[in-house]
């Protein structure tokens, strides 16, 4: 990859350099390994803010910050979302059941750089709809993911996503959306999981942003909580989501993100 100036584009999105890559990519690679070392602390039984407590440590063992608490008032450092809720679930007392699918969404900041990710977990054995459920989710994030090159735009790749989850008869959260990132948490663009292919800005190499699908059994529509920040499907279905932070190159995307075990999917094992 050649050298290039950083710069924002008309759409007010920052274009990195060269260097930023290695930035993301450190931070990243934390963030996932931190999703990796808190798999054996998913269990019947178990209850969020533990595991919460867990990451909290590991972020400070290797000196980095975590991005989430203190952010807008949070206090912990992941959000964990069990079940019917969608995001941005608060870790608490509530013991995990035998076949509680969960998210559980870490970032971290390294030397400046932000690293941003989520996967899905079980606590005990996976029921089928839930599983399938999940499948359904990981595979829409990396159909996202094949849709980023340049000269491709950011509606290819919510097209991508939503037209493989409508095949398969789930449905595509529209009120939350991924985000550019870098040396901030949020920044232009809002990266929309459904859309019409060739619409929104084109992508550029060194553009970094977030993909993060939140796929829902049910309806689509979802609601806030009285504690503004715990989303929830409004029927009540299942919801599960997958999150990568990726960079565009001169021929599709870097992920940063990538879990270093191989441990992403839950049925890793």
């Amino acid at each position: 990859m050649d050298d290039f100036k950083g710069r924002l584009t008309k759409d007010g999105i920052r274009i990195h350099d060269t260097a930023s890559f290695a930035g993301m990519h450190r931070a990243g690679q934390l963030a996932a390994r931190i999703l990796d070392d808190v798999a054996p602390l998913v269990f019947p039984g178990q209850t969020t803010e533990v595991i919460d407590a867990a990451i909290e440590q590991m972020v400070k063992d290797v000196g980095a910050t975590s991005a989430t608490i203190g952010y807008r008032g949070y206090k912990h450092a992941s959000c964990i979302s069990v079940n019917h809720v969608v995001c941005h679930g608060i870790p608490s007392a509530k013991v995990l059941k035998d076949g509680d699918i969960l998210n559980i969404d870490v970032t971290v900041i390294v030397d400046g750089w932000f690293g941003d990710t989520s996967r899905m977990y079980v606590a005990g054995k996976l029921g089928r709809k839930a599983e399938r459920l999940i499948e359904v989710t990981h595979e829409a994030l990396f159909k996202g993911i094949e849709a980023v090159k340049p000269g491709n735009t950011f509606g290819d790749i919510g097209h991508a996503i939503q037209s493989f989850v409508e095949a398969q008869r789930m449905s595509v959260v529209r009120d939350f959306c991924g985000h550019g990132l870098g040396q901030v948490f949020h920044a232009p663009p809002n990266v929309l999981h459904y859309g019409r292919a060739g619409a929104g800005p084109r992508l550029e190499e060194g553009m970094f942003f977030t993909i993060e699908p939140m796929v829902n059994l049910g309806r689509p529509e979802t609601k806030v909580l009285a504690d503004d920040w715990t989303a929830v499907t409004r029927d009540k279905s299942l919801s599960a989501q997958f999150e990568h932070s990726i960079g565009v190159t001169a021929t599709g995307a870097e992920i940063f993100t990538l879990s270093p075990g191989g441990k992403f999917h839950p049925t890793w094992g």
